[in-house]
């Protein structure tokens, strides 16, 4: 099963309610996605700790049903 753009901003939105979220399906196969995130939860914080805040909203999903994943996270 793969995940939707619709069941990434879900569990995002779960993990950071404030999030402004675009999903690009970089391949029209719901398996390879840019997501551009935008919170406040990020002020203040390394990009590798905002991809890692995105990655745990995740969870088991990056690397099985979610294959490939682009991110782009700026503070709001």
């Amino acid at each position: 099963m793969k995940l939707s753009s619709n069941d990434i901003i879900e569990m995002i939105k779960k993990k950071l309610p404030d999030a402004r979220i675009q999903i690009e399906d970089l391949r029209g196969d719901n398996n390879h996605y840019h997501a551009t995130i935008e919170s406040g939860e990020f002020k203040g914080l390394s990009k590798v700790q905002q991809h890692k805040i995105v990655y745990e909203a995740l969870g088991n999903h990056m690397g099985t049903t979610l294959h490939a994943l682009m991110l782009t996270t700026k503070e709001l």
